[in-house]
């Protein structure tokens, strides 16, 4: 099933062809590493067809005391993956900052200034992400409650700086799906337990619940958002839908960044890499 859907995504997405160098965001957490098995197990599939890229993978290590992301080091080298480990005193670093609203978002922001440069260096033009369809429904249902805008983060497009992709394989994929794969196959999913994210409740975690209250009264809850979010994950452009709608200016004439209770969301919409970790 999970390879049913990932095809699905990445035909109906046009997300990867041939002379990609794919660079997957790997923090050793479930979803991360179901995708880069069954990216690996594309990669075969794709060579029959005549479709021929390659695949790498960079884990940025925030150095903190609760989480250590180095036995991957030795789990890549056996799979044969080519690998960039990246070490970064992210949360050490924030403490020492002034008017630090969020961690997390800063966190998000500072791993994906490093994936970007280290994608550059080495060449790599595609950058895939782990998020799945439960993290679509969760962010879309979050910008609407704090933004006042209908987006969620999107299944391909491209950056800013217009030299790489962002690509999400998995955006057909339920999380349940993705952690039975997981549990089967015996991967070693690292636990992330930063000190900064559990110092106060995750509004992802409150909406997950929300949805998942609503989903026992209507079973088809999650294949209707699919549905109505289809136009929203599949525009390349990125931040097109922040743009005010009917000559309404946008919440607190913010652009990028809402606020809610002094705590960012950028990291929460389309252009997130990092919805509480990458996966």
């Amino acid at each position: 099933f999970l390879v049913s859907q990932r095809d699905k995504a990445v035909v109906s997405t046009q997300s990867t062809g041939d002379g990609d160098r794919v660079l997957l965001c790997l923090s050793g957490g479930k979803d991360s590493l179901s995708l880069l098995h069954s990216l690996r197990q594309f990669q075969f599939i794709a060579k029959n067809k005549g479709i021929n890229f390659e695949l790498g993978a960079v884990t940025v290590d925030p150095m903190t005391p609760t989480y250590n992301p180095a036995p991957l080091i030795p789990y890549l080298r056996e799979l044969g993956v080519p690998y960039l480990f990246e070490r970064q005193g992210i949360l050490k670093q924030a403490e020492e900052m002034e008017e630090v609203t969020s961690i997390c978002s800063l966190c998000s922001r500072m791993k994906r200034g490093r994936i970007y440069n280290a994608a550059r260096a080495h060449k790599y033009n595609v950058i895939a992400m782990g998020q799945h369809l439960d993290d679509l429904c969760e962010s879309f249902f979050m910008s609407i409650f704090h933004n006042g805008l209908l987006r969620t983060m999107k299944a391909n497009y491209t950056v800013t700086e217009g030299d790489m992709r962002v690509i999400r394989p998995l955006i057909y994929v339920r999380e349940r799906d993705l952690r039975t794969f997981a549990e089967t196959r015996h991967l070693p999913v690292i636990a992330e337990n930063c000190p900064a994210c559990f110092e106060e409740p995750k509004e992802r975690h409150r909406v997950k619940q929300l949805l998942a209250q609503q989903e026992l009264l209507f079973p088809k809850l999650v294949h209707s958002l699919q549905r109505a979010m289809k136009p929203l994950y599949s525009k390349d452009s990125v931040g097109m839908e922040s743009r005010p709608m009917d000559g309404l200016p946008l919440q607190n004439g913010l652009s990028n960044e809402r606020k809610q209770n002094g705590t960012s969301f950028i990291e929460e919409t389309d252009d997130s890499m990092f919805p509480d970790g990458c996966g």
